[in-house]
């Protein structure tokens, strides 16, 4: 991450130049720069459907709870798993109009904001609030860059997870609670579900969710040691290895309907959700419980969950987070914000909801005890296994690579490009 930030600032001067806007720059995190610094906070971000809705209303009620003296101003943006909202945000950020604080993924998304000199340094408030204690050395040795940090979580993800149907799965008598060793094993699966009758057995939505296909099929087949090499340039795109795991996304996705390379993720995995025995298998992100529960669906039992074949021990890793912009109009209602997001109280609330788990790694036993079974397990889980950073979701590469690839996903599940070409844009947006 160092070596993208190092480059995309090189990239970057004069638009910094421009947004730093001098000495104002240099304001430390939490002053009193803008007006009414603590008389509200504006934050956007793209919480505004569904269970990430109804976390977010929860952080609300305890950010009104712990700061009843400063108003609190919604400008959640909606559509395309946030890209309308980062779109928004990036024009006003260019234009020196930013939010009080605005989401992001957390890690080299912000990479070109950072070098853009868009975002104070919050390390301070990680002294402050104590959280180099409460988060994990991992979480935090992720988020900071040459020594400073610049944003705040309020959750974690795995991204590396398959959500199985039992009854897709018992039209071809296989056995949902266990995981094929590899991918090969489990597109043999896929194989005998089509004989079932399940036609297309994998669940696949619009481009970002095929990019996420797509990266637990490289952390599959690399491992997560050559994958950790591939983000930050150390193995070239063009390896066999790499093309080896090509090789398997496409495969992968011939069992999937092209009807829904369209779609968001929910709307794309209805079947699975559903449990309606016309598709079996999805890889997503564990934003995904609260649907299945809204459906009446009951955890190893309707709807089981693992690894993605050939990723186990690995925990594919994003968190969304909270940031304090250079010229913020309330710093210090920013201050608030980010010290509710990443309190206990704010963080066992939300992430309850959401169906994440907290960013904080000091959780008692009876608050642990108040998560989901899988989120104990996902708790153990991101304790133990090795951690990789999400291409999909903006902690591997910068957003504007991720951009690139989303495009070409566009082109390739299109019938434009072939697997053979999607890999050489891909190669062609990591360069850049």
């Amino acid at each position: 991450m160092r070596k993208l930030i190092a480059g995309i600032a090189a990239a970057s001067l004069a638009l910094a130049l421009s947004a730093c806007g001098g000495t104002n720059a240099n304001k430390t995190a939490g002053g009193s720069e803008g007006t009414a610094a603590a008389s509200e906070v504006d934050v956007v971000s793209w919480w505004s459907a569904g269970s990430e809705k109804d976390g977010y209303n929860a952080l609300q009620e305890v950010f009104k709870t712990q700061n009843g003296g400063i108003k609190f101003v919604n400008q959640a943006i909606s559509g395309g798993g946030g890209s309308q909202a980062k779109q928004k945000l990036q024009a006003d950020l260019a234009a020196k109009n930013p939010p009080d604080t605005y989401q992001a993924h957390a890690g080299a998304e912000l990479s070109a904001d950072i070098a853009a000199g868009y975002l104070q340094d919050v390390s301070p408030l990680y002294d402050e609030f104590k959280l180099r204690d409460a988060f994990p050395k991992d979480l935090v040795d992720r988020v900071t860059v040459d020594g400073k940090i610049y944003s705040v979580p309020s959750n974690i993800h795995r991204a590396n997870v398959v959500w199985v149907s039992k009854a897709a799965l018992d039209k071809a008598g296989i056995d949902p609670t266990k995981a094929p060793a590899d991918l090969d094993a489990w597109l043999a699966d896929m194989q005998k579900l089509r004989a079932a009758g399940v036609q297309y057995p994998l669940a696949v939505g619009m481009a970002w969710t095929q990019l996420e296909l797509l990266e637990t099929t490289l952390i599959a087949d690399l491992g997560a040691d050559n994958y950790n090499k591939l983000m930050a340039g150390d193995l070239k795109w063009d390896d066999a290895s790499v093309t080896k795991a090509f090789t398997h996304f496409d495969k992968l996705m011939k069992f999937a309907d092209p009807k829904f390379f369209g779609e968001d993720w929910e709307p794309a995995m209805t079947g699975v959700i559903k449990g309606d025995g016309t598709q079996a298998y999805s890889v997503m992100g564990d934003w995904t419980p609260p649907a299945f529960h809204a459906a009446k669906k009951t955890y190893n039992q309707d709807f089981f969950a693992w690894p993605v074949p050939g990723t186990n021990g690995v925990f594919d890793f994003l968190a969304d987070s909270f940031t304090l912009p250079v010229g913020a109009k309330h710093p210090d209602g920013t201050k608030a914000w980010l010290k509710t997001i990443s309190s206990k109280e704010g963080q066992i609330a939300f992430n309850k909801i959401k169906g994440s788990i907290p960013a904080r790694s000091d959780l008692a036993a009876d608050e642990i005890s108040q998560f989901s079974k899988y989120q104990q397990d996902a708790m153990k889980s991101f304790k133990s296994d090795k951690i990789v950073s999400s291409i999909a979701h903006g902690a591997a590469l910068p957003i504007t690579v991720t951009e690139a690839m989303n495009s070409s996903l566009g082109k390739y599940s299109g019938g434009s490009i072939d697997i053979a070409g999607l890999q050489k844009e891909f190669a062609a947006a990591a360069t850049k």
